[in-house]
């Protein structure tokens, strides 16, 4: 008799472990500690064997009887369902053991011993930070040109072309050992020649005479830290939240897929959204497979903690910016509120609610995280395409709705 969802998901332990058939073979046995284990008894060359299928609920009935049922296809063509089992888990870990990363460490051990101690650390944060977050993970031996070349265009564009360079060369010598022992039949490095523009030494890009905020905002896209930080920086004018709220924010309060950053504010005590842009998306999505594995979007040293709450402003000091007379991380604030009334003409109490102040309500309802929602929603979005424009150097001439 066939098992159901309910006598499966009722079954309770026993002193011993028992069997609930469910036809052809295929049986789930529940153990004294409660566990439940999907199992397939059959016959191959003349011996008894069993089969695991996974354990219930993580494996539910019906994805049970799938595999039981390709498990009796492969019987049927005489083929041993346990050995392509065994033989599909070796090559799990085959790949697993030819990833870019591995490689890639293989090689740094084997020939970093001869090297100055500083030159190895450089090469090994270079890979840490700029390449295994993006291809580590990645079969070496499956790894394109095209894909490369994303990698290294992505430390590019943030100023860094001679470190763009240095990690081709890294990513070429890793190939070429993969090719020579055996992992990788050739080096898509090589094909990358001439794909990035020839290092002549750092500087910034030239800027025509824009408005201060535009020279604000073109010199953070040209920033050269660390790439957290330049994400920080990039996020700060489109979010102009405090600080302390941008270095502390957690993934798991960001939903990108709706475009919201929700979290605590500790100074009001109060729940606050912030409407997310699509620019702002785009600067997280970006950023996700560095720091995403993590509590915290920008982590710092520690990736327990969060960013230094200096990090933002030494950044902006090293853009050239004086933190005490021109611009400092909480600056972006006051900059939005008076640009966005100013010039855009938003209400200001729209503005005041994205601050995330408390504002007095006429109406005597509370403060809370949704007032004009739909307001901001349209408001941050105006925002971040009015800063991409004044980035671009455009004379923005803003119309009165």
């Amino acid at each position: 008799m066939k098992l159901i969802d309910a006598a499966v998901r009722k079954a309770k332990p026993e002193a011993k472990p028992y069997k609930l058939a469910d036809g052809g073979g295929m049986y789930l046995e529940v153990m004294p500690n409660g566990s439940k284990y999907w199992r397939v008894k059959y016959r191959y060359g003349g011996k008894e064997k069993r089969l695991a299928f996974g354990v219930y609920p993580d494996v539910p009935l019906a994805l049970a009887r799938e595999r039981g049922d390709e498990a009796r296809r492969l019987l049927a063509n005489d083929t041993d369902p346990g050995a392509v089992k065994q033989a599909q888990k070796a090559m799990k870990l085959e790949r697993a053991a030819n990833s870019f990363e591995a490689i890639a460490r293989e090689w740094f051990t084997k020939h970093s011993p001869g090297w100055a101690a500083s030159h190895a650390s450089k090469i090994i944060q270079r890979f840490e930070k700029d390449v295994f977050p993006w291809l580590g993970g990645r079969p070496i031996a499956e790894i394109t040109a095209p894909e490369l070349l994303a990698v290294l265009r992505r430390i590019e564009s943030r100023g860094a072309l001679d470190t763009a360079h240095r990690a081709h060369q890294n990513c070429g010598q890793v190939f070429r050992y993969a090719v020579a022992t055996g992992h990788a039949q050739r080096d898509p490095s090589g094909d990358l020649r001439g794909a990035l523009p020839p290092a002549r030494g750092g500087h910034f890009a030239a800027i025509i005479e824009p408005a201060k905020a535009g020279e604000l905002l073109r010199a953070v896209e040209a920033f050269r830290g660390t790439f957290a930080v330049k994400c920080a920086l990039l996020l700060a004018p489109l979010v102009f939240v405090r600080p302390g709220e941008l270095r502390k924010a957690e993934w798991a309060d960001i939903d990108l897929d709706a475009a919201e950053w929700r979290y605590f504010v500790t100074k009001t005590k109060t729940e606050h959204s912030v409407p997310l842009a699509t620019q702002a998306v785009a600067i997280l999505r970006e950023l996700h497979p560095l720091t995403g594995h993590g509590r915290y979007a920008f982590p710092g040293h520690d990736p327990q903690r969060p960013m230094s709450d200096a990090a933002v402003n030494a950044a902006l000091r090293r853009m050239g910016y004086d933190t005490k007379t021109e611009i400092t991380g909480h600056g972006f604030r006051a900059m939005a509120r008076t640009i966005l009334h100013e010039e855009l003409y938003v209400k200001p109490e729209v503005i005041e609610h994205q601050l995330a102040h408390r504002v007095p309500d006429t109406l005597g309802t509370a403060y809370n995280r949704t007032k004009f929602l739909k307001e901001r929603r349209a408001m941050m979005q105006q925002w971040a395409d009015y800063l991409d424009k004044l980035k671009a150097g455009a004379e923005v001439i803003p119309l009165r709705a």
